[in-house]
């Protein structure tokens, strides 16, 4: 369930990113040795649609970082024409290759259902923009704190915005400011 601040994105008719980001919410990697499955299937469902062949053999456990899956899951779903540009990223599994994805948006006009992509040390963090306050991004996404979840990003940390190649854009794609609220995370690995 949703935290209350979060809540009226449950209402919200798209961008489809988010709807389909909202069906997994809470998902939570497995402790230790174990892996969730639900997690694992992410991959083969992609190497299935023939977009995870990168990965094949290679993605078996959810302590390998997940926010790159999580999001190439979430946008291959979205795409329900199934337009080429609007596929993940050939190497989705890492973070920073999603600064590619889509159509580049400067970094003071992210909106509802963006991709913000973000620099930690050791790598990137991947994820969906659904609001933000003066110090942070609200963001969607897997591998926070080991499960989807909402978490504040610092803007500082900020590398890149992307659109999905919308054909037609959803009238709800907009800015949205929140009250800041928790702490920011430091490391989404």
């Amino acid at each position: 369930m949703l935290p209350a601040q979060y809540r009226w994105l449950e209402a919200e008719p798209g961008p489809r990113m988010i709807v389909e980001a909202l069906t997994e919410y809470g998902t939570l990697e497995a402790p230790g040795a174990a892996n969730n499955p639900k997690i694992i299937s992410w991959q083969a469902e992609l190497e299935a649609a023939g977009l995870g062949r990168v990965y094949a053999g290679v993605y078996r456990h959810d302590a390998i970082p997940w926010c790159g899956l999580f999001l190439g899951v979430v946008a291959y779903r979205a795409n329900i024409e199934r337009r080429p540009e609007r596929n993940p990223p050939r190497l989705y599994l890492s973070a920073l290759e999603w600064a590619a994805f889509g159509t580049l948006v400067p970094k003071g006009a992210a909106a509802l259902g963006d991709v913000l992509v973000f620099k930690r040390k050791g790598g990137g963090h991947v994820g969906l923009y659904v609001g933000h306050d003066a110090s942070a991004f609200h963001v969607l996404g897997g591998n926070q704190q080991n499960r989807v979840s909402i978490t504040r990003l610092s803007r500082n940390r900020l590398v890149a915005v992307r659109r999905p190649a919308y054909r037609a854009q959803p009238t709800n794609v907009r800015p949205i400011p929140l009250a800041a609220s928790g702490s920011l995370s430091v490391n989404e690995a």
